[in-house]
C-alpha cells in the first residue's frame, strides 16, 4: 500500500510537471496577422501563368516581440499557421475564375520561398479561400524590416475588370519569453 502511495504522489507530480510546461510551452507562443492587398488587373491572358508583386510589407517584429516579452534573439522558429483570400472590390466578384494559386513570401536579402497554395479551386461562389500552407520554418523572412508576397496564379476565366484581394497571413511565432 505504502508502494502505491509512492507511485500515485509520483504520477501526479508528474501529470503537474507536465501540465505546467505546457503552460508555460503557450505562453512562449504567439501569433503575428498581416495584411497585404493586391489586384488581378482584367485583360490577363486565360491559363498562363503570371505574377504579382505585392507592396513591401513592414514586420514591426521587434515592437510585437516587446509586446509578447521576447527578443529577436530568443525566436526559435516562425511558421505560416493560416492564408485567407477575400475579394473587396468589385462587390459581386467571386473566385470562380481563379484555378491555381501560389504564395512565396520573399526578402531584399533572401531567395522566394513557397508558404501557400491552392490547385483546382471550386467554381462555387466564393468570395473567401483559405489556402494550404507549408510548415517550414521561416524565421528569417519575419525577421527582416520587411517582406514581399508573390502571388502566381493561373484563371480559367477571362476577367473583365479589376479584383482586388485582401491577402491575411497569420505566422505563428515560437519563442523563448525572458530566455524561459
Amino acid at each position: 500500500m505504502k508502494i502505491m502511495k509512492k507511485y500515485g504522489i509520483l504520477l501526479l507530480g508528474l501529470v503537474w510537471a507536465w501540465q505546467s510546461c505546457q503552460k508555460i510551452d503557450r505562453l512562449t507562443q504567439f501569433d503575428l496577422t498581416y495584411h497585404s492587398e493586391v489586384t488581378i488587373p482584367a485583360s490577363i491572358p486565360l491559363n498562363v501563368p503570371f505574377d504579382i508583386v505585392t507592396p513591401e510589407i513592414t514586420t514591426n517584429t521587434e515592437e510585437d516581440f516587446e509586446n509578447h516579452q521576447t527578443h529577436k534573439d530568443l525566436i526559435e522558429e516562425i511558421s505560416l499557421k493560416e492564408v485567407e483570400l477575400t475579394i473587396t472590390d468589385p462587390a459581386g466578384a467571386d473566385f470562380d475564375f481563379l484555378n491555381s494559386i501560389e504564395i512565396y513570401i520573399e526578402t531584399d536579402d533572401l531567395p522566394a520561398k513557397k508558404i501557400a497554395w491552392k490547385e483546382n479551386i471550386p467554381e462555387n461562389g466564393a468570395r473567401r479561400l483559405r489556402l494550404e500552407t507549408s510548415s517550414d520554418d521561416i524565421k528569417e523572412y519575419l525577421l527582416a524590416d520587411s517582406f514581399k508576397l508573390k502571388i502566381k496564379t493561373k484563371t480559367d476565366r477571362v476577367l473583365t475588370q479589376d479584383i482586388t484581394i485582401d491577402i491575411k497571413t497569420v505566422f505563428h511565432v515560437d519563442a523563448k519569453i525572458l530566455g524561459i
